[in-house]
């Protein structure tokens, strides 16, 4: 029983936009839980912080949310890494095989 859900150009294009994706929100996830500056104006941050030790909690709050956000979506992605891939090979079987 064959399953196709799509053809071959758009499983390809699935296995490449899922790389990529995998890669960079992994990446981002890792850079989200290492606590880097440069990420810090992503953080969904509070207006008006009157003591340091809120807007401190705050911070490494909005870094371990945007961490884990970060891998959950990239698990996401190589869910549809998988669902390409195997469509990408189930298309060119078929194509072998005529």
């Amino acid at each position: 029983m064959v399953c196709k859900l799509c053809g071959p150009k758009l499983s390809l294009c699935g296995l490449v936009l899922s790389v990529w994706g995998v890669i960079q929100l992994t990446l981002m996830g890792v850079f989200y839980h290492i606590r880097a500056v440069a990420l810090l104006e992503d953080l969904p941050l509070e207006e008006g912080h009157h003591d340091i030790d809120h807007f401190i909690a705050n911070v490494e709050y909005g870094y371990t949310t945007n961490a884990q956000n970060c891998w959950i979506a990239a698990l996401l992605y190589l869910v549809t890494l998988v669902v390409s891939g195997h469509q990408f090979w189930m298309n060119n079987r078929s194509s072998v095989s005529m």
